[in-house]
């Protein structure tokens, strides 16, 4: 188990010591990934991704036979078309 946690701890010493000693240029170009990725899963979700199950089924049990209704349809449609 020690050893697990030797293993953990050297990687995150290794990330740790790049972040730190990275050039200026570096630190820029992870900020704007950082940002990316924020716009992707945060703002694109909120307006674009919205829960539809959650609007259209009031609870859990009709939400799984949609999901299995749409699943067992799509694949019957796809089989058909091939």
């Amino acid at each position: 188990m020690e050893q697990k946690f030797s293993l953990l701890n050297r990687i995150l010493r290794f990330y740790y010591d790049g972040f730190r000693n990275m050039s200026v240029w570096g630190r820029k170009v992870w900020v704007i990934i950082i940002i990316k990725l924020f716009i992707m899963f945060a703002i694109l979700k909120i307006f674009f991704f919205q829960d539809f199950l959650y609007k259209h089924y009031p609870n859990n049990k009709e939400r799984s036979e949609h999901v299995l209704e749409q699943l067992t349809n799509s694949s019957d449609n796809h089989d058909r078309q091939h």
